[in-house]
């Protein structure tokens, strides 16, 4: 899907590790949320306290999830997952543009 129909979009924006890392939330009719964003370069930890779908629309990064030692490297067009009240390391190597849904 590359576009969102009917929604709420929060004018304020999410501001992460001194604004290298954005995004916008987006709010559904049925309840539910996603979040767009750009992520510069640079290595980031974010912990989750819903379980999270994050969609790499553009960019590469690599990512090491919460108990993992290994990273997985993704890049556009690629997807993972996060537990809930966990948390995952992501090395961002290019400029990336991503969708995050929670729930």
């Amino acid at each position: 899907m590359s576009e969102f129909a009917n929604v709420t979009v929060v004018k304020a924006a999410n501001i992460y590790f001194d604004g290298k890392v954005t995004s916008r939330t987006i709010k559904f009719d049925d309840g539910t949320t996603k979040s767009l964003g750009i992520m510069m370069t640079g290595d980031y930890e974010f912990n989750t306290s819903e379980q999270e779908l994050m969609e790499i629309l553009a960019g590469e990064v690599e990512i090491q999830l919460a108990g993992q030692e290994t990273w997985q490297a993704l890049k556009g067009g690629e997807k993972f997952k996060v537990a809930a009240h966990s948390s995952f390391k992501i090395k961002v190597n290019a400029v990336t543009d991503y969708c995050c849904s929670y729930g």
